[in-house]
């Protein structure tokens, strides 16, 4: 028998109207949800852009997933060479390091992270790969494990190449992946000043390119852009509560428009929007009805953590059940797929989500299967 059984069904009594999506004023941008992935905002996502400073995200990450395989140290240090000091000189963003300064890999990260450093991004691409050329080839390398698709990358630093070029979307998908995997080190991103104590000089104290992490409104990051033939662009991440959004948006006329408008975008996203938490996996576990096992029942769970995320005015449409042939019959190993969350909207399916056994369950003997058979075919109750 096909066994339908609701679990839960989320309802509110607060329930907000929907505003019309934001008039954003830019060439292109996305706004995703960073649990749920799901995008409530696109506006010509998969046009190509010139990532510009957005860039040295990858740049960082690359240094990040070494330095997590304990194949480079935040105090390694590297010398710097003519090419990368000539960047400080030729009037680009800069941390202003000088030639055969040896530089600590952390205060490099910094100088790309917080002073968006074309400099910087050199002498660490140089240290690491032996070049630059070399350097981006990890880059696309790694672009392509995260699944950008739509991504090439020629150097460290996202300053003028024609062949440097990105999408909104691919720049968001880089994003998630940092605050992801690298959580302790993206804490650079939020950081609002680095001081470079030079040589040959006084210290030099920079602030972070990033205009809305000095609003105290939950931005932590990423990554701000300018290019002429591009204008300017901003990669940014708000958290509340327990909540994230990234946005993404490139093509703003003027620096007071990437500001007002990517945080018009993302209040918008929080202001519209729930996301709410159908399973973390190994955490999360539903009891299914079993039948000839030593138990009645059994734990299953799932692989991976769902989330979905609605408009406010679905909420009180938003049902989560559980689907299943049951009851389920033992032997049941662990990791056997057994059952699924239905996750509605009204009576549209909007996700189906499998279920794993979380245990394993072992048949009875011949003796007691032979008798709750029997017990099932008088009294029709397993």
């Amino acid at each position: 028998m096909n066994k339908f059984f609701i679990i839960t069904t989320l309802l509110t009594s607060l329930i907000s109207s929907v505003y019309a999506n934001p008039n954003i004023q830019a060439r292109t941008g996305i706004l995703i949800d960073y649990h749920s992935d799901e995008v409530l905002f696109e506006m010509d996502p998969d046009a190509k852009i010139y990532p510009a400073s957005m860039t040295k995200i990858m740049t960082a990450i690359v240094a990040f997933d070494l330095i997590k395989k304990n194949k480079l140290m935040l105090d390694d240090k590297f010398t710097v060479s003519e090419n990368a000091w000539r960047l400080s000189q030729a009037g680009y963003s800069s941390m202003f390091i000088m030639i055969n300064d040896q530089v600590s890999v952390e205060d490099l990260l910094k100088g790309i992270i917080i002073a968006s450093g074309n400099d910087a991004c050199v002498a660490l691409a140089e240290g690491i790969a032996g070049s630059e050329e070399n350097f981006a080839d990890m880059m696309n390398e790694k672009a392509g494990e995260i699944g950008m698709t739509s991504t090439n990358f020629t150097n460290s630093s996202g300053i003028n190449d024609p062949d440097n070029t990105s999408t909104v979307r691919d720049i968001a998908l880089m994003s998630k992946y940092l605050i992801k995997n690298y959580p302790v080190y993206y804490e650079l991103f939020a950081e609002k000043t680095f001081t470079w104590d030079r040589t040959g000089g006084e210290p030099i104290k920079q602030g972070n390119r990033n205009p809305l992490l000095y609003k105290n409104i939950g931005v932590d990051g990423v990554k701000t852009g300018y290019l002429a033939v591009e204008k300017y662009s901003l990669a940014s991440s708000m958290k509340k509560k327990d909540r994230r959004m990234i946005s993404v948006v490139s093509g703003f006329d003027t620096k007071n428009l990437r500001s007002s408008e990517s945080l018009k975008l993302l209040n918008w996203g929080f202001r519209n929007t729930n996301t709410f938490e159908i399973s973390k996996k190994n955490e999360t576990f539903f009891e299914l009805d079993a039948w000839l096992g030593k138990k009645n029942k059994i734990k299953a769970t799932t692989n991976e953590d769902y989330y979905i995320t609605i408009n406010k005015k679905d909420i009180r449409h938003l049902s989560v059940s559980l689907q299943y042939e049951g009851p389920v019959s033992a032997p049941i190993d662990k990791g056997t797929e057994i059952a699924n969350i239905i996750v509605k909207k009204k009576d549209e399916i909007i996700k189906k989500l499998p279920l794993y056994a979380a245990e394993d369950l072992k048949k009875v003997n011949f003796f007691k299967s032979l008798m709750t058979s029997l017990n099932y075919l008088i009294w029709g109750d397993v």
